[in-house]
């Protein structure tokens, strides 16, 4: 990792030379040129300040709000940066074209100098207002998925997916109760919350419970945990310490009106007919595996409607996919849609965290099987959202005709 570092700080000041040969040209005044140095030295020395500082994996406020202004100026850099390297590519490929010297025109190097100043600073201040107002936006997002084997009486439930709450991140009261209030408001029959409630500590919800306590649902509220939430990205000092964080969540999870699910499995009956809501622990591609279907499934008859709750997207992929009994419906979180993304229904859907992960927001059908990968309601690391609001799904389960 170290080394990673050392690149990144290698090719954060070749940036920001390059950058500064940008500014000098689009702009006439030094004061610029010295206002650049300055910030682009004192988000450096940050940055290294708070990386070499141990801080026992905790993203605290603080940590995150300076890594999002160093990431966000990281970007505004290289891409001048970028755009100047370009620019010279350019210029050095026509000098052999060139039928006699030329003049320099000042004017028109400061005009190409501002182009790339105005092209860096869109993401820049796309990111800067991902920070301070995206990470709160929440947005409902609302589908009807049809199903040959749901019970008559099920038919129009309405079911609330939230996933990755991050906890620990929050900063503003008043923003978080605004999306509770948003999520009931949706008078849903169940809520299924998805895992990461914490970023890594159960203390991270003292300030939270009342607020999540107001969550409400004619059939309850359901929870898996999420990789976060075993306590893995933190230092503890005995083992001990670390499985009593985990019990101490799991307490929450029951304070707040949480039904938590590990494994295991749990029936929401109607006259006589039932869905059976299937949990199980967080099990990754490239994360802690603690899921088990065949345990979770244990029991419950192979003809009963069923919908799973799984925090990672890849345990559908790897497991759910191909699995011997029919699972209709499986919920899931994990992603964040990395955070970032463009989104025009219709039109284009797209985000980084594409990359990484086949089912990365929304739904998917495969092979009969619907799986709904919920971009998140908290954030992490990077205290904002760019193109990819914090999400309230809304799922209507209709029986098809």
């Amino acid at each position: 990792m170290h080394n990673y570092i050392n690149y990144l700080c290698i090719y954060y000041i070749i940036m920001v030379l390059l950058g500064a040969f940008c500014i000098r040209k689009g702009t006439k005044y030094k004061f610029f040129v010295y206002l650049y140095y300055n910030i682009s030295a004192l988000l450096f020395f940050y940055f290294l300040y708070y990386w070499n500082t141990s801080f026992s994996g905790v993203w605290d406020n603080d940590r995150q709000f300076y890594f999002g202004l160093f990431l966000s100026w990281l970007v505004f850099i290289s891409i001048m940066g970028i755009y100047v390297l370009i620019e010279l590519i350019v210029r050095l490929l026509c000098i052999p074209f060139r039928m006699k010297k030329e003049h320099k025109i000042p004017s028109r190097r400061r005009f190409i100098s501002l182009i790339g100043m105005g092209i860096a600073s869109i993401p820049f201040m796309g990111m800067l207002y991902g920070m301070f107002k995206g990470k709160y936006d929440f947005r409902v997002i609302k589908y009807t998925l049809f199903f040959d084997n749901l019970p008559e009486i099920f038919d129009g439930y309405r079911i609330i997916h939230i996933s990755d709450i991050h906890s620990g991140s929050f900063d503003n009261p008043e923003k978080v109760q605004y999306g509770i209030d948003m999520i009931n408001a949706q008078e849903g029959d169940a809520i299924f919350f998805t895992g990461d409630l914490v970023n890594n500590k159960a203390t991270e919800m003292d300030e939270w419970i009342n607020h999540f306590k107001q969550l409400k649902a004619k059939d309850g509220i359901y929870s898996v945990l999420g990789n976060h939430d075993y306590g893995d990205y933190v230092q503890w000092n005995t083992p001990e310490e670390k499985e009593k964080n985990l019990e101490d969540l799991k307490k929450i999870h029951h304070n707040i009106g949480f039904y938590l699910l590990n494994n295991e499995s749990v029936y929401i009956s109607r006259n006589g007919y039932r869905l059976a809501v299937i949990g199980v622990e967080n099990w990754g591609r490239d994360f802690i595996k603690r899921g088990d279907l065949d345990e979770a499934i244990k029991g419950v008859p192979e003809n009963d409607f069923k919908i799973l709750l799984s925090h990672d997207p890849t345990y559908f992929e790897y497991k759910v996919i191909d699995y011997p009994v029919y699972i209709p419906l499986t919920l899931s979180g994990h992603t964040h849609g990395m955070q970032f993304g463009i989104e025009i229904p219709g039109f284009i859907k797209w985000s980084p965290a594409s990359w990484k992960y086949k089912y990365w927001g929304g739904i998917y059908k495969v092979k009969n099987k619907f799986i709904n990968v919920n971009r998140g309601f908290g954030y992490l690391a990077f205290p904002g959202r760019v193109g990819m609001p914090p999400e309230i799904s809304v799922i209507e389960l209709k029986k098809k005709k």
